[in-house]
């Protein structure tokens, strides 16, 4: 194309230099001359100016030109849209943990019964920095403060949902083995106290209407990413007849239907997350990996993640997709002589658009560890690599849960290597 430009503009500039040429012969205009004897009239220069040296360049109208970067007439080429995602363990409100928060407002002299800032304020600029960061709420919120419960049947304070928003959270995954622990009327007011906070809630549902619209959150480039989630049980707990829509369960074809409903409701990327696996386990059972197979082989899954084991899990790919097969905990006080139940990951995917879609260009994990509370040692939750580099905490304790969370991480890896494309932060 540009060839035949540079052809087309010679032409026209050897047509019009000998027309110039004849018309010098003859001889300027004469007052009375009409336009008919030589054609239309040419503005002459200014008497001041010098003749042009050198003829100007000509581009002829009818040979399309594409425009460069360099162009100022065109525009540069949009980057590819990106999106990073954050997904966090479960974050499993024991009586101890709330105690720690507690302790933290009174020291603080904050004037309200918890304080959850210092605990997480290490983990908050993680958080902060995803596109889209999705916490897993495991446990019902309370209706107030004065009817708290802990394991086993859990009721969470209720000041936890606008916490959960001012970390940063987009999003929370909130079917668990304990979605009903407070019933019905538990499970709505989650949902009700993170929906007031801006936080959307995912795999629980206030109404038939509300599970037939999947869940779809749309970044600030435009990428509109699609969350799925189910649970293995209910903890022995049924739902009435007429609201069995209120839990989704994590069976792989109830998944897929629903990823295929938020692909068909425009996102870019479904992640679809299930809330399963054996307690203190750092092995997957062989009903996730039967699922994950399953839900990996759908066109319409790009990513699977899960939490509920209290351990982590292995990071790996199957078909093809990533797979976080379990998360540990975010935070937790479960058995203190069982230091793996305070260890977890924050798993950060940064996505990419392609000419096929979007794929993951970038996948790193954060191992996460906290201390056993006791009066005077509120619960700090530390990503251990920067607890390492800053000299913050038990730096034995911090070495032994790096290298327990890498040997989790890649479990499911011949000679215990890491899945290629994977890095630890």
């Amino acid at each position: 194309m540009r060839t035949l430009a540079r052809i087309g503009a010679l032409g026209v500039f050897v047509t019009l230099a000998l027309a110039a040429t004849l018309l010098a012969g003859s001889g300027p205009l004469r007052d009375g001359d009409t336009a008919a004897a030589a054609g239309p009239p040419t503005p002459s220069a200014p008497p001041t100016a010098p003749a042009p040296t050198e003829a100007p360049v000509l581009v002829p109208t009818d040979v399309p030109t594409t425009p460069t970067p360099s162009d100022p007439g065109g525009d540069p080429p949009a980057p590819p849209r990106t999106v990073t995602v954050l997904m966090s363990g479960d974050l499993l409100w024991h009586n101890t943990v709330w105690e720690s928060a507690h302790e933290d407002a009174v020291r603080r002299g904050l004037g309200r019964r918890f304080d959850f800032d210092p605990m997480f304020s290490a983990m908050r600029p993680l958080v902060e920095s995803a596109d889209l960061a999705i916490c897993h709420e495991e446990v019902p919120f309370a209706a107030d403060d004065r009817h708290l419960s802990s394991y086993p049947v859990f009721a969470a304070p209720p000041e936890i949902a606008r916490w959960i928003a001012s970390m940063g959270w987009d999003a929370c995954t909130t079917d668990s083995n304990h979605s009903i622990d407070q019933g019905v009327d538990g499970l709505v007011r989650t949902a009700n106290l993170l929906e007031r906070a801006g936080v959307r809630q995912v795999g629980t549902f206030r109404s038939a209407a509300e599970r037939r619209r999947p869940v779809v959150l749309t970044t600030s480039q435009g990428v509109r990413v699609g969350i799925v989630g189910g649970t293995y049980s209910l903890n022995g707990f049924t739902l009435p007849a007429d609201q069995r829509w209120a839990v989704s369960m994590w069976d792989a074809d109830n998944l897929i239907a629903q990823a295929r409903a938020a692909k068909a409701a425009g996102a870019d990327i479904v992640l679809v997350q299930y809330h399963g696996g054996d307690e203190y386990s750092r092995l997957p059972n062989a009903q996730q990996v039967a699922l994950v197979r399953r839900l990996t082989a759908s066109p319409y899954v790009d990513l699977v993640f899960a939490e509920h084991a209290h351990v982590v899990q292995p990071v790996t790919k199957v078909n093809g997709k990533w797979v976080v097969y379990g998360m540990g905990n975010m935070v937790g006080q479960s058995d203190p002589t069982y230091p793996r139940a305070y260890e977890g990951i924050s798993v950060r995917f940064t996505f990419a658009e392609g000419t096929h879609g979007f794929a993951v260009t970038r996948a790193a994990y954060v191992p996460t560890s906290w201390n056993v509370y006791s009066p005077g040692h509120p619960i700090r939750v530390r990503p251990v690599l920067a607890a390492l580099a800053h000299g913050d905490g038990d730096r034995a304790r911090l070495l032994e849960a790096r290298r327990m969370t890498r040997i989790a991480v890649d479990g499911l890896n011949p000679d215990g290597d890491t899945t290629r494309g994977l890095r630890e932060n």
